[in-house]
């Protein structure tokens, strides 16, 4: 196994991860929350370092990144294991495994990039699972990445630290974050973490010069009431910008949330809209039939500039980077 980075050792050969914003202390022979990083003798080792239980090359728009070198293919990767408990966990076949409950293929750092780019993608993006726990994996496979000409893309719960989101900053371009909820009581009880790390490690993200989206689910009863949703978009627009891209995607039950229904599309356009008078240049609505929320649109003459159905895009009004018809800048990443 790859012995871990960001973590000291305590003494009676208990160790203490900074990885992530559990800050797990680590007895010999156990492991952190997350169940992949394992206390051997005192050293703390990464158990899935070069282990994917998930490979496929995916339209960039699925993860989603609406602002991010649209149109392209993303070559994603994911292991096993999570540093959250969500009850409505999407991917719980994979984040709630252990490192021999399926069988993971070996994948070197290298190995990956080769396969990047022979699948034709602009990018690595590791998701599926929490790719902070994957850390060390990552690091070292989007160092050889960025050298060959590739993006790197991390879709993730925030909940990892400054220290370690520092360590990545060289190597990693966006960070798509979900902002699950704005509500501490939510994140305690349906994620098993809390709000305030997942806050503090965006704005890092954004301070580093990474690409920000955020993707927020609205799950009824739980994180769905206006006044909630206007904090959420308020904090958004204070610190990280109001052209921040701002997904707000629909719930449908799953894992141990089956007990409430689908996000009704009335309530989804409600906060769209709300999103946009509070000053959201580019809100977003996700798991919705294909139509006019999911566009992006120049905020300042509103004319269309990137059209979407599902996960295809097409670049209709962008001239660059701004809008084809005023001039207006428009914060992209586009594809070289």
């Amino acid at each position: 196994m790859h012995e871990a980075h960001q973590y000291e050792r305590c003494g009676d050969g208990a160790v203490q991860c900074s990885l992530c914003a559990h800050r797990c202390t680590i007895d010999d022979g156990k492991h952190g929350i997350c169940g992949v990083r394992i206390n051997r003798g005192g050293t703390l080792y990464a158990a899935t370092f070069g282990r994917v239980a998930s490979e496929a090359v995916d339209p960039i728009e699925k993860k989603p990144l609406f602002h991010f070198l649209p149109g392209t293919l993303s070559y994603s990767l994911g292991t096993v294991g999570c540093n959250f408990r969500c009850r409505h966990c999407q991917n719980w076949e994979i984040s709630r495994a252990g490192c021999d409950d399926l069988p993971l293929m070996a994948l070197s750092p290298p190995e990956g990039v080769e396969r990047a780019l022979a699948s034709g993608s602009a990018s690595i993006a590791w998701t599926y699972n929490e790719p902070t726990i994957w850390h060390e994996y990552p690091h070292e496979m989007g160092k050889i990445a960025r050298k060959q000409g590739l993006s790197t893309v991390y879709v993730t719960n925030g909940y990892i630290t400054e220290e370690a989101l520092a360590e990545l900053a060289p190597m990693l371009n966006a960070f798509r974050v979900d902002l699950k909820a704005f509500s501490d009581d939510f994140y305690r009880r349906v994620c098993g973490a809390r709000l305030q790390p997942v806050l503090d490690a965006t704005v890092a993200a954004h301070e580093h010069g990474m690409h920000i989206e955020t993707v927020t689910l609205v799950i009824p009863g739980l994180n769905d009431s206006m006044e909630e949703m206007e904090a959420l978009i308020r904090w958004v627009i204070e610190n990280l910008g109001p052209d921040t891209p701002m997904h707000f995607t629909r719930f449908h039950p799953d894992y141990r949330m089956r007990d409430r229904d689908a996000t009704s599309f009335a309530l989804l356009e409600q906060i769209y809209r709300r999103a946009r008078e509070l000053g959201v240049r580019y809100p977003y609505l996700g798991n919705v039939p294909p139509g006019p929320y999911e566009h992006t649109y120049c905020p300042s003459c509103g004319s269309l500039l990137i059209e979407r159905s599902g996960f295809m895009s097409r670049i209709v009004g962008l001239s660059k980077d701004r809008c084809g018809f005023c001039g207006e800048r428009i914060p992209v990443v586009l594809p070289v």
